[in-house]
């Protein structure tokens, strides 16, 4: 592929690269960054690259992990919903927001796993392919966030902290 293929590849997936940089970040300035920096990785090799949008998720959560790993601490999102263009119901939004906290409260493997495997609509077995690990740590992994983010959401609807649920800051 030329670079003409490659500013088409952004033109019409950035998107949603944007959306799944989102998911994995919680931050939206985060977002834009970790895109950023993964397509500036890809872009090196675009003329040997079968698979894309493949390779560009690879990107994105090896470079999230990596991310994580060297500040040592988590992001936390703020209890202000950011603004959104077009209409867009408050319920809806709030119902984004609690879950997205959620989500951020999830260890950065489960959540990305759940965000690759639910959002993204990926199969378990390109899942495992972007993360680099076997199918089945996809599904122990998808099992036990859906469980955990289950209890994470009933606690936060009950009035229950984090600390009550065994998280760490």
């Amino acid at each position: 592929m030329d670079d003409a293929g490659f500013r088409e590849f952004v033109e019409v997936r950035y998107t949603d690269l944007l959306r799944t940089a989102y998911l994995l970040t919680g931050n939206r300035d985060a977002a834009a960054d970790l895109v950023h920096e993964a397509l500036i990785k890809v872009m090196r090799h675009w003329r040997r690259m079968d698979e894309p949008m493949a390779y560009v998720r690879r990107v994105m959560v090896n470079e999230r992990t990596s991310r994580w790993r060297r500040r040592g601490l988590r992001e936390l999102l703020t209890s202000t919903v950011p603004d959104r263009a077009g209409p867009d119901s408050t319920d809806r939004v709030a119902v984004r927001d609690e879950l997205l906290t959620a989500l951020d409260r999830l260890p950065v493997r489960m959540r990305t796993v759940l965000v690759l495997r639910y959002w993204e609509d990926l199969p378990e077995a390109e899942v495992a392919a972007v993360m680099g690990c076997a199918v089945g740590t996809v599904k122990s992994q998808a099992a036990r966030g859906l469980v955990r983010l289950r209890d994470v959401l009933d606690g936060e609807r009950a009035g229950v902290t984090g600390e009550m649920l065994g998280e760490r800051a």
